[in-house]
């Protein structure tokens, strides 16, 4: 699946359906004749398990969440104008003027606030909040605004995909549809010989809330993330206060505020990396969170490994990312799964 493909998908958290639906037809596709299984569970999370000839190698979970952020729809007000609850993290700064698409019909609308020249002073120079905004769809009235999009209806963002520059890419919900399609790639390209359980997730953005239960009914020894993550290498920022930048390959978190990477997994793919060419760069600060911090602890505890593409203007309509850092992270799963084939073999567990 073309990366303008899955980010062009709308999938808000809680409302994953049409993201779901089309990895899953392309799942299927890569898996079709093989020994594998693809089911969803109740919280909508998507497994794609390839069954593995070798019973003595680990079980091995790739997760990327489908969900992204967006905003749903709790009324009108009787000139027609919709208001909303932002879905994940998103700073009210980015949104006005943000083109978006509203409900199933996929509305039409622009948000909206009252023109800088009708501002107070106070006002002016007062940060932005959500609350001051509406999502314009050009209603006549509350009826017929909330006929078109009913309270409970999603919007996500309305964001051309486009390359330009050198070799960066703008879209929306690089974060993650950027690990759901490397989880694709594995399916197709990757020969490790045990279990690979591919778990692409579901609210993501609210609370790592589908990786929880996912982790549970996976049971893995060991778990791969495959994330887009934050970008700040951008005007006078400092270097040691840069999370990550722009065209230094694939990122490897040290931590968040969610989670520790195991370290031995960490640094193993700092030399695969090495070894194999592959540029990688690891993560300076610990920001954020990824589906790892629910993954690490469950069950018996579980060693997580997160590999990520950097991402300018994260979580807005217009992210930004380098290609070659997607194709590094690609790179570099696919060859911590070679490694791990050729490495140690399951131990058995103590009760």
């Amino acid at each position: 699946m073309l990366l303008k493909e899955i980010t062009d998908l709308r999938g808000p958290s809680g409302w994953e359906n049409a993201a779901r639906d089309a990895i899953r037809r392309e799942a299927e596709r890569l898996l079709a004749g093989r020994d594998a299984q693809i089911f969803t569970d109740t919280m909508g999370n998507l497994y794609a398990i390839r069954r593995g000839t070798n019973a003595s190698k680990k079980r091995v979970m790739l997760c990327a969440h489908m969900d992204e952020v967006g905003f749903i729809i709790r009324c009108a007000t009787e000139d027609g104008l919709l208001r909303f609850a932002s879905v994940g993290g998103i700073e009210a700064y980015v949104m006005p003027a943000a083109r978006v698409l509203v409900g199933e019909n996929a509305v039409p609308g622009v948000i909206g606030m009252k023109a800088v020249h009708l501002m107070s002073d106070e006002e002016e120079s007062s940060p932005i909040k959500a609350d001051q905004l509406s999502i314009d769809i050009g209603a006549k009235d509350k009826e017929e605004a909330e006929r078109l999009c009913p309270p409970g209806s999603y919007a996500t963002f309305d964001s051309e995909y486009r390359l330009f520059g050198d070799g960066f890419v703008k879209a929306k919900a690089l974060d993650d549809r950027v690990g759901c399609m490397i989880l694709l790639d594995a399916l197709e390209k990757s020969a490790y010989s045990g279990d690979l359980c591919c778990v692409f997730t579901v609210q993501e953005e609210v609370g790592l809330r589908g990786a929880t239960v996912a982790a549970r009914r996976v049971n893995p020894d060991v778990a791969i993330i495959l994330e887009g993550t934050v970008c700040n290498d951008m005007g006078k920022t400092p270097s040691h206060e840069r999370v990550t930048e722009c065209g230094m390959g694939a990122v490897i978190a040290v931590m968040d505020k969610r989670m520790i990477a195991d370290g031995a997994l960490r640094r193993r793919a700092m030399e695969v990396a090495k070894a194999r060419g592959i540029p990688a760069q690891l993560k300076r600060v610990p920001v954020g969170g990824t589906d790892a911090g629910a993954i690490h602890i469950s069950g018996a505890g579980v060693p997580c490994l997160v590999l990520a593409a950097p991402c300018r203007y994260i979580h807005s309509a217009s992210s930004v990312a380098k290609l070659q850092d997607i194709d590094a992270v690609r790179d570099l799963t696919l060859a911590m799964l070679e490694d791990m084939d050729s490495g140690d073999e399951k131990e058995e567990i103590i009760p």
